[in-house]
């Protein structure tokens, strides 16, 4: 009965422990509020700096899994390198030894007097009444969480006070004694470690343990050291776990965790017991207290991240090396070269900044055009695998209308001449629309997924004037394409009249189908995503207009405007009639002529 009431109550003081750090952890987080991520993944230009703030902000939020987490987080969104990534996940297995330190104040004791005061039950109790009275008296969420942060204290160290009650009847046991010396030997000791930190999902939880069962007096330094070697690698299970889901670059910010504490294992485990198998260390069976476990602690894996610190790219290249970039990864990487203009040291020369800028918004109306081409293609034959690269390629292409926008922002606060203010504008309003047009793509793969997934079919008559109107799409986006890309104003001077025959097409695909529904050729639900389908085009192609705009804004822009400006008025409404004249011809949903709109996978 007395060992249920043991083990009750030592799971009760864990339980209370893991609560406290999490209530606290979680108050010093949002008394912080977004600064932290901000610190992580700004103030990362050096590995050093890296190492620090990985090292501080694990210090003030209790969990170097939870750094961990916010890090696969940035890798997987692109906005932090794994280089980076890696200096940070060293810092952060030393921030988590603090820790440690703190969980020392649990085992201040006093008899009488002064020393009484300084007890660490005192101090729970002080601090809990205070953290409580906050709690309920604060009007404001900033002092609200710092009662909070009290109260996660004072909870963190009740559980330690338990867990030590409950282990110290053990001191008298030959049974635990027997136990404890068989982890004295390094496996074992390592795999309890690891065993240990599994289950509790906390590094923090483990050493805590290890220093309540220390005041037992039973635990020497032979038996602890192997166990602290083991925690680390466990700790590096609730981050793999994290990591499903995640891209290439998130797995391998996982897996850096991993190898840290794993490498720094082996390495000090054969170090250590090479030179204890020669020098027999004579504090090996010395009585180990909470303090010397801290300190133990810290010094093993502050050590190995000195050892391992100056092969950070070759830790890069390692985890490459386990999880391999496939051939889509290699084309995403090359998708996203672009990024390597927008270089802020050329901030300096605005005039350098806005040339490398512009090169990058080319790279995103090329990515937009294929994209365009693939989503259409989806209409006509339906892949799973092909569905997927157009929801990846709209990722990147929020990404780059993402990167382009913010160093714009930051091209403006430069001097500039109004030439140059007014290209920055363009490139703003051009990657907007460039945007835009992308997220019809991706509706039009998304209403594809959909057609697929509940077996909706089209009758022959809606294919056949489906198609006509895709080819016109494909040609609208094609020439808006190529007339920004080669500031050609003879194309985007078509782009508006075939945008009014696109809009034209797209209302008498509404009125054929009204007319298929009233014969009962076809149902409400095909209705709908024919709909939805027709309303993508007519999107498109409005914002086709916008972004040819760009082109002829350009040209009125232009130094030698006088020797273009024959060419630079806007059509005539003899030209536009012309235009849209020939337009209307050329898909003409009344011809028997076939448009071939779906043949080329890439085709735009």
């Amino acid at each position: 009965m007395a060992v249920i009431t043991m083990i009750l109550t030592l799971l009760c003081g864990v339980s209370l422990f893991l609560f406290g750090m999490s209530l606290m952890g979680d108050g010093l987080k949002s008394v912080a509020g977004d600064k932290l991520e901000a610190f992580l993944y700004r103030m990362t230009s050096t590995p050093v700096k890296g190492v620090l703030l990985g090292a501080g902000v694990t210090s003030v939020i209790q969990s170097s899994s939870a750094t961990t987490v916010m890090v696969i987080g940035f890798v997987n969104s692109g906005m932090m390198k794994l280089r980076q990534a890696i200096a940070i996940i060293m810092g952060a297995n030393i921030g988590t030894s603090i820790t440690g330190w703190i969980l020392c104040l649990s085992y201040i004791q006093g008899s009488n007097g002064i020393a009484a005061l300084l007890s660490s039950s005192t101090i729970a109790a002080v601090v809990a009444i205070a953290g409580t009275l906050i709690r309920m008296l604060a009007r404001h969420t900033a002092a609200k969480n710092a009662g909070s942060i009290m109260l996660g204290f004072a909870i963190l160290m009740v559980g330690m006070q338990m867990m030590s009650g409950a282990v110290a009847p053990l001191k008298d046991s030959s049974i635990f004694m027997n136990a404890l010396s068989m982890f004295s030997s390094p496996i074992p000791g390592m795999l309890l470690g690891i065993l240990m930190t599994v289950v509790l999902q906390s590094a923090s939880a483990s050493v805590g343990i290890l220093q309540a069962l220390s005041v037992t007096g039973a635990l020497t330094f032979a038996t602890a050291f192997p166990v602290i070697l083991g925690i680390g690698v466990g700790a590096a299970c609730p981050v793999l776990i994290s990591s499903i889901g995640a891209n290439k670059n998130g797995k391998r910010t996982a897996l850096v965790y991993l190898l840290n504490d794993l490498i720094g294992m082996v390495l000090w485990a054969v170090v250590f017991y090479s030179l204890n198998a020669v020098l027999h260390f004579s504090f090996m069976s010395m009585t180990v207290n909470p303090v010397i476990i801290a300190a133990v602690n810290s010094i093993f894996r502050i050590l190995t991240v000195c050892i391992l610190f100056p092969f950070i790219p070759k830790i890069e290249e390692l985890t490459r090396i386990l999880i391999k970039d496939s051939e889509e990864d290699l084309e995403d990487i090359a998708d996203s070269a672009d990024f390597d203009l927008l270089e802020e040291r050329l901030l300096l020369s605005p005039a350098l900044a806005l040339g490398q800028a512009g090169r990058a918004v080319f790279g995103m109306s090329k990515k937009v055009r294929k994209n365009v081409g693939r989503s259409l293609n989806l209409i006509f034959e339906y892949d799973e695998k092909k569905y997927a690269k157009v929801q990846r390629k709209e990722d990147l292409i929020d990404k780059y209308e993402s990167k382009i926008g913010d160093y714009l922002m930051l091209l403006t606060k430069r001097e500039m001449n109004s030439q140059q203010t007014r290209r920055v504008m363009m490139n703003l309003r051009a990657i907007g629309d460039l945007e835009r047009i992308g997220d019809y793509a991706s509706n039009i793969a998304r209403i594809t997924h959909k057609i697929s997934e509940e077996n909706i079919s089209f009758s022959k008559d809606a294919m056949r004037d489906l198609s006509i109107a895709i080819a016109a799409i494909r040609e609208i986006v094609n020439s808006t394409i190529r007339s920004f890309q080669d500031s050609d104003l003879h194309v985007a001077s078509q782009v508006k009249p075939l945008s009014a025959v696109v809009s034209d097409l797209c209302e008498k695909l509404k009125s054929g189908h009204i007319v298929r529904l009233g014969r009962g050729e076809c149902d409400l639900k095909q209705g709908e995503v024919f709909n939805e389908l027709v309303n993508s085009f007519e999107r498109i192609a409005s914002h086709c207009v916008a972004l040819s705009g760009a082109v002829r804004r350009e040209y009125q822009d232009h130094p030698d405007y006088h020797v273009h400006s024959a060419d630079a008025e806007e059509l005539s409404p003899e030209q536009y009639s012309a235009i849209y004249q020939h337009f209307t011809e050329k898909y003409d949903m009344n011809s028997t002529k076939e448009i071939q709109a779906g043949s080329e996978a890439e085709a735009l």
